[in-house]
């Protein structure tokens, strides 16, 4: 017997929007686990120092997740949601495929690619998820539906990791780099085939009186944003670090200013939900700014600080799969990353070859192998493949729960699902500090167990987070802007994520690498207690609104 649609507990639209963004997460993850030790290495990439990848990593995330801002607003007026998506994944497949050349001028152009495709894609699958739960048999299972869509994200960024674990091992980064084009690629057509399934929630609102002409956002908004960062990378010095750090944050400025321009003149029914938005995204800032070390700071600790070594059939089986990486130990064995080799990197020179790799630094004498002798490393991206495992494992439980409760007419409101998060989140970082003691601060390797279960913790803290900001924009943002408001939300993310590479960038600085941890947790903590003081005020404007 057919199943109606009031039978249904979800829109038919979901699985092929879960399948999309599943494909464009495989591309985009596989991209960005391999992108820091692409940008390191020094036979094969750039021999960029740590600061110096940290610094661009930080920076390309941060571009990453702005662009959403001008591609949510470009939707809702003119191109609509499926025509930005389509147009959106396309520049990213084109973009990975591009990273592919080993060349600086090729990889900047990639990342222009990558960052101006992600703009037209993210907030607009988001969006409309949030228009096909917008009908009376769905609304009230939107939250769940976001934790289901968020699941299908790290599918893609699950597995995709293993796949470049392989191909950078086996036959070098170009064809990862090319197989993260493929999936994109795959993604688009995905969305392609289900059309059907939300043609009718691809409403576009166009131009209504009281909006700002595109123009005069161009004028008032791009235009002094191009300007500021300008101005911010050629300010002599550098104010907050680097001339990237600095121009971006000059950069968005006029971008902020535009947010708070829409609170100021919105309508006395639309000031409240918009300013509670507004105060949300500037408490997950420091959420984004830990959480989005996975790719910098933690990727270094996997690299450098932890155990890798596999024997026995776990090593036999990553070396017939190709996971893992065969290493000689030589004695004293030393790698240089310094300026001199990279000149001569740079200007085609001959150049002198350094005893590699740098793995058993840090392990204990009574552990080294004997001179010439290997050990099997598992490749440090699929460290990379922790959080998602953990999203995959986790989101059953979770939506579990909030049914559950929901039932019991106990499911807290999404404002505080988001302050749980992110004491949670501030709860994972301690894992970390336990790591550095128990390791010596890096005299000796720690056990894999640390970034697993901090990586664990913090998943947890994701889940009660970030599903529940993009159901909250969806909730309280006034129809004629939403997906304008949900770029508002990859806006914070964008800061939060230059932020991280900020941080990241100072990893070398701590010479007891627990007190940079010990950072980490407090900037989490703060975010806690912010948003908890907030709870009272933006529940009552949740209950105005008439959602939970």
């Amino acid at each position: 017997m057919n199943t109606t649609v009031t039978e249904r507990k979800h829109p038919r639209a979901l699985p092929f929007l879960f399948l999309s963004e599943m494909w464009e997460r495989f591309g985009y993850y596989l991209m960005l686990g391999i992108f820091t030790l692409y940008l390191k290495d020094v036979r094969q990439g750039f021999a960029m120092t740590e600061a110096e990848a940290s610094d661009l990593y930080g920076t390309f995330i941060a571009l990453v997740y702005i662009t959403p801002f001008l591609g949510g607003l470009i939707a809702d007026r003119y191109f609509g949601y499926r025509k930005s998506i389509i147009i959106g994944g396309l520049l990213m497949g084109i973009g990975y495929c591009i990273m592919a050349i080993h060349n600086l001028s090729a990889l900047y152009l990639s990342m222009f690619l990558v960052i101006v495709g992600n703009g037209f894609f993210k907030p607009n699958i988001s969006t409309l998820l949030g228009n096909v739960y917008s009908t009376p048999q769905f609304s009230d299972r939107k939250d769940e539906g976001y934790n289901i869509f968020y699941m299908g994200i790290n599918i893609g960024a699950f597995v995709c990791n293993f796949f470049g674990a392989v191909l950078y091992n086996t036959v070098g980064w170009s064809y990862a780099f090319l197989l993260a084009g493929v999936g994109m690629f795959i993604g688009v057509i995905t969305f392609i085939v289900g059309t059907k399934h939300y043609k009718e929630a691809d409403v576009k609102k166009g131009v209504r009186e009281g909006d700002m002409p595109f123009t005069k956002i161009v004028l008032v908004i791009l235009v002094p944003s191009i300007i500021s960062g300008i101005i911010g990378w050629f300010i002599p010095g550098s104010i907050f670090g680097s001339d990237s750090t600095d121009a971006f944050i000059f950069a968005c400025l006029p971008v902020i200013y535009f947010f708070i321009s829409i609170y100021v003149k919105a309508s006395a029914d639309e000031k409240r939900p918009i300013a509670a938005l507004l105060a949300i995204f500037a408490v997950v800032i420091l959420f984004w700014a830990v959480f989005k070390q996975n790719g910098s700071a933690l990727n270094t600790w996997a690299d450098r600080y932890t155990d890798r070594e596999v024997s026995g059939t776990m090593g036999k089986v990553f070396n017939t799969l190709k996971f893992s990486q065969t290493v000689a130990y030589t004695k004293d064995s030393v790698a240089r990353y310094d300026h001199a080799f990279r000149l001569q990197k740079e200007n085609g020179e001959v150049i002198k070859d350094y005893d590699y790799p740098t793995y058993f630094k840090n392990v204990p004498p009574d552990k080294l192998p004997k001179e010439g002798e290997t050990a099997e490393l598992w490749a440090t991206n699929l460290s990379q493949s922790i959080n998602p495992f953990w999203v995959i494992v986790l989101t059953p439980l979770i939506v579990a729960l909030f049914s559950y409760l929901r039932r019991k007419n106990r499911e807290p409101t999404t404002a505080t699902k988001i302050a749980y998060g992110l004491f949670l989140s501030a709860l994972s970082v301690l894992f970390m500090v336990a790591a550095v003691y128990v390791g010596k601060n890096g005299v000796e390797k720690s056990s894999v167990w640390w970034l697993i279960f901090s990586y664990g913790v913090i998943t947890a803290g994701e889940l009660f987070l970030s599903p529940m900001g993009l159901s909250l924009v969806s909730k309280l943002s006034p129809v004629r802007i939403t997906s304008l408001m949900m770029g508002g939300w990859f806006l914070a993310t964008s800061i939060g994520n230059k932020l991280s590479g900020v941080l990241a960038t100072m990893w070398d600085n701590y010479e007891n690498k627990a007190n940079y941890f010990w950072l980490n947790f407090v900037l989490l903590l703060i975010a806690t207690l912010i948003m908890v003081s907030l709870l009272k005020w933006l529940n009552r404007i949740m209950k105005e609104k008439g959602v939970h």
